[in-house]
């Protein structure tokens, strides 16, 4: 097996206990990987750029994100090195199918995050992020996104189980080669460009680091992780994650709540 260098961790569910928390011994391990082993840790989240930077901060790494799930890719000095949005129309529709079952949705562009109505689904979201929305007019958006020939990076819809499961049918319906949709919890729907993946921005990174994907070890818990445990060379799902993503792991750590990404981390990086 090759040596590991470079980890990339998914946010909710991997890197944050149930409680949207590093533990201390998650972020003792990180430090040895990075300070020590001079491994680069990402971290690759369908997160925001400013729900992961504190993050970042917090485990004293200075390395590029991938935000969006791979549809905006930043590096350490901020620099944007992919930008890929929702065309306004495919975003529109979605937004009129998610209006006629009364199911929340934020858009999410650059480092915004826009609401129409600060609802118990907004306030849940916020609390979980410790981001602050912006409410506004989304016809007003989608007009000047319109105009700019532009669009959203990222929609987040969310809702009572039936209601997603519905949305996502009548997206992917609509939608079936333009848009990437996939419920990222019973009442997540999370939608975003038809090309962008985890692994596909991960690609970027290996080549500015000049890293072989048999020397990557990708940690994740959740469908949209799928990709990027598939690709690496050590794939690892955590003991939290459905039996389908567990299907595509080399190998399968510990929950969430039991610090199940120092415990990879250890098994596969010698200290």
């Amino acid at each position: 097996m090759n040596k590991v260098k470079m980890i990339c961790l998914d946010i909710d569910g991997t890197l944050l206990n149930s409680q949207h928390k590093i533990s201390q011994r998650t972020n003792d391990i990180i430090r040895i990987a990075t300070c020590v082993k001079q491994i680069p840790v990402i971290l690759v989240s369908a997160r925001m750029p400013k729900g992961i930077l504190f993050l970042q901060k917090e485990l004293n790494i200075n390395e590029p994100i991938i935000c969006y799930s791979g549809a905006l890719v930043i590096d350490a000095k901020a620099n944007i090195l992919l930008n890929k949005a929702i065309a306004t129309p495919d975003a529109l529709l979605a937004y009129s199918f998610a209006k006629e079952l009364n199911v929340h949705m934020s858009l999410y562009k650059d480092d915004e995050w826009y609401i129409e109505k600060l609802d118990d689904w907004a306030k849940q979201e916020s609390e979980i992020t410790n981001i602050s929305p912006n409410i506004t007019s989304f016809t007003d958006l989608f007009n000047g996104w319109e105009c700019e020939n532009s669009g959203p990076n990222k929609i987040l819809c969310m809702g009572k189980p039936n209601d997603i499961k519905l949305l996502d049918a009548k997206i992917k319906n609509a939608h079936s080669n333009d848009l990437n949709v996939y419920p990222s919890k019973p009442t997540y729907l999370e939608i975003m460009p038809n090309n962008v993946s985890k692994t596909s921005a991960i690609e970027i990174l290996m080549r500015k680091f000049n890293i072989q994907k048999s020397e990557i070890m990708a940690v994740g818990d959740n469908y949209n992780d799928i990709d990027m445990i598939e690709f690496a060379g050590i794939g690892v799902a955590m003991g939290n994650s459905p039996d389908k993503v567990k299907q595509y792991a080399d190998y399968v750590t510990l929950s969430n709540d039991n610090d199940g990404v120092a415990q990879a981390i250890k098994k596969f990086v010698p200290f």
